[in-house]
């Protein structure tokens, strides 16, 4: 496996922090009212022509600039009868562009996506609602019932997709696969859905990505087999299974033995582990 090792970004203290600044703040409130699955026709007619456009030009250029390979999409073909009835992926968070690698990997599915809510209240906010972004909302208990109860209904109801970044943020062409929060096990377990694992890997870029472009990385995008709820356990010890297992299988399609991982699966409270340098992007501190 190759590890692109570079200390350009920020990665902050804790793994499932944020690094990115969001610029601009637009004052939705995410509340009991608002639309986290917008099922309106207006809505649903510029979403269409938004995956018009990924199709025709965006998945294109994303696998230009990524330099990206799909690898196992005949495990979608196998399991299609299992995924159509509602399905959750993961995946470790390493690009920018990264999730419109996943949209493009599991067509013909449409995937909606789980999204911190600064992001949706931000500049790149009407774009990442069009690709399916649903944030999460932290104003209050009713609001997060509220959201519950439209993803639920998103798995069982829909029977549609959606994809969780299980460590919590985006870090940018970081190796290691980062501890992973439980709550797609979560709602795994309470809709009964079955859990798709991906994983992102790293290439050495060629000698004209390197040194023209100055790409850092090339990536591979794997695809696993899904994951269900061990049915055999108390109920208390299904989602920390679960949670383990995804993680496991999310590090071995990164090229990754789950042993040799840096990071536990689990998340909790978990501080990030300089394995090769202290010191992490412009005016970054690094270690503490």
């Amino acid at each position: 496996m190759f590890d692109p090792k570079t200390d350009k970004f920020p990665y902050p203290m804790e793994t499932d922090k944020h690094y990115l600044e969001v610029h601009k703040d637009r004052k939705i409130v995410f509340d009991t009212k608002y639309p986290y699955i917008d099922r309106s026709r207006p809505f649903r007619f510029r979403q269409g022509l938004a995956r018009f456009l990924l199709n025709i030009l965006v998945f294109h250029v994303c696998t230009v600039r990524m330099g990206l390979k799909i690898e196992g999409r005949e495990n979608l073909k196998k399991h299609e009868e299992v995924l159509k009835n509602g399905t959750l992926s993961v995946a470790n968070h390493v690009h920018m562009w990264d999730y419109i690698a996943v949209m493009k990997a599991i067509r013909p599915f449409r995937p909606n996506l789980l999204v911190w809510a600064p992001n949706v209240n931000g500049e790149n906010g009407t774009m990442i609602r069009m690709v399916g972004g649903i944030p999460i909302p932290d104003s209050n208990a009713a609001a997060m019932k509220s959201f519950i109860r439209a993803v639920n209904g998103l798995l069982t109801d829909d029977k549609g997709w959606l994809h969780i970044y299980s460590e919590g943020s985006m870090w940018e062409y970081y190796a290691p696969v980062r501890p992973f929060k439980r709550g797609a096990s979560h709602i795994a377990c309470d809709c009964d859905k079955p859990i798709l694992p991906l994983g992102f890997s790293y290439r050495e870029p060629g000698r004209i990505r390197k040194h023209i472009f100055r790409q850092i990385a090339t990536f591979t995008l794997s695809i696993g087999e899904p994951l269900f709820t061990d049915k055999n356990l108390p109920p208390k010890e299904r989602e920390k299974d679960l949670t383990i297992r995804c993680h496991d299988a999310v590090c071995r399609l990164a090229g990754i033995d789950p042993k040799d991982n840096i990071y536990p699966a689990e998340f909790k409270d978990s501080k990030r582990v300089d394995y090769y340098t202290s010191t992490y992007g412009a005016g970054y501190k690094g270690s503490h």
